[in-house]
């Protein structure tokens, strides 16, 4: 079988900072992060932390269709709203190309809509509730970013759902790679999505393992740092549009990276505890995949998302695989963890900075926990770096693992 190759030829997102590069590399520079005090959050008493990352200016755009919103909730607008974003980019929304079945999507979330979960479970708590309607289970169900993408955009590709909590946005594009590379299908949207909910913290808080630094918000989280506190929650989506080389090359798309490996483990022990070994096998199976060594690597984008065990975990894992000349950094310091969108935003981070030469620093990272792995942590105003490869890490709950190796398209 000849393998083909995978490229990148659009991306959008949606996150706490904006919805575009430069907006999003200004508060990098800036060393900005958008964590705020949730007031609306007080009336929960049993909720530790205030903090969160929210989108505070996202609306529909007017041009879709009042049908077309009845099964969107608000994981999936952001989905579908990144999707629109990467489409145009790649230069092939008004085009039938991606409506003949030559395109598909791969796309997840940790849960559907929680409103809409709210709503059903009014109904079976109370035997009624105003909330429920007909798409209720459309916007609440497990793969609702999924199928919405296709029905919006008329996709008709394979469509493959991925609800893995923190990795959802990373699986979604390392199974989209692995099926255009093994021949299945020639395009594909892929990413992730999550939107902000007090559930989502209550779950962490419950775990001890959400910040309480309620009087400073932009003081964290910290990942990395031996006085990190815990994770903050955010909001937002990624969406690529990946596509098999030489269809892009035909129809002349602008090529921004190509996908060049990708690794996927489960660390099969613990359902929240992850396990170094594991991690450093998955960074050794994408680079495998790419038939790469580790020192073709320039930069490692950490999940870093500021949890004791997690931070810890992770380094030592990435440290044994690149030594001590790695470096790394976390932006879930100024978006904090945004879950199911994490791995579709890094990644389209991944390919900014490395178009840039620049890569954004660790923010509120000051004293490196000596329990962390000995890696080269990039702080302060950032690091310029002429970087060929770099690879993409997330590490979910269940004990879910994925890597991404990028390489430079000029």
């Amino acid at each position: 079988m000849v393998l083909k190759r995978v490229v990148i030829t659009g991306m959008g997102g949606i996150c706490a900072l904006g919805r575009n590069w430069t907006n999003i590399r200004a508060a990098f520079k800036r060393g900005e992060n958008a964590v705020q005090y949730m007031a609306e959050w007080d009336r929960y008493d049993e909720l530790n932390t205030r903090l969160a990352a929210p989108i505070n200016d996202f609306t529909p755009p007017p041009h879709w269709t009042r049908k077309q919103l009845r099964s969107l909730g608000r994981v999936s607008q952001f989905c579908v709203a990144a999707a629109e974003d990467a489409l145009r980019d790649a230069d092939v929304l008004d085009n039938d190309i991606i409506r003949d079945g030559r395109m598909g999507v791969a796309c997840g979330s940790s849960t559907g809509s929680t409103k809409d979960i709210f709503d059903l479970s009014q109904l079976i708590t109370n035997g009624t509730s105003p909330g429920f309607h007909a798409n209720t289970y459309v916007r609440m169900m497990p793969h609702t970013t999924a199928a919405n993408i296709a029905i919006f955009f008329g996709l008709k590709g394979r469509i493959i759902p991925t609800s893995s909590a923190c990795t959802s946005g990373s699986q979604g594009i390392g199974y989209a790679y692995e099926t255009i590379k093994y021949g299945k299908i020639t395009m594909m949207l892929a990413g992730g999505g999550e939107e902000l909910c007090p559930s989502e913290s209550f779950v962490f808080d419950a775990l001890y393992a959400t910040s309480l630094k309620n009087d400073t918000p932009k003081r964290t989280p910290s990942p990395y740092d031996a006085n990190r506190d815990g994770l903050v929650i955010g909001e937002g989506a990624g969406m690529l549009v990946l596509e098999e080389y030489e269809h892009a090359k035909a129809r002349g798309a602008h090529i921004y990276a190509e996908i060049v490996g990708f690794g996927s483990n489960g660390d099969g022990t613990h359902i929240t505890r992850p396990e170094k070994q594991t991690m450093q096998i998955c960074m050794e199976l994408a680079l495998a995949d790419a038939a790469l060594p580790p020192d073709a690597i320039a930069y490692v984008n950490g999940h870093g998302t500021a949890t004791e065990q997690g931070d810890i975990a992770e380094s030592l894992a990435t440290a044994q695989v690149f030594g001590g000349r790695i470096p790394l950094s976390s932006q879930k310091s100024y978006l904090g963890h945004t879950l199911g969108a994490c791995g579709a935003l890094e990644a389209w981070f991944s390919v900014c900075m490395m178009h840039d030469n620049w890569f954004a620093p660790t923010i509120n990272l000051t004293d490196i926990d000596p329990r962390c792995g000995q890696v080269d942590y990039i702080i302060g105003t950032g690091r310029q770096i002429e970087a060929e490869y770099v690879m993409s890490n997330n590490f979910a709950f269940g004990g879910v693992n994925t890597s991404l190796i990028l390489k430079k398209f000029s």
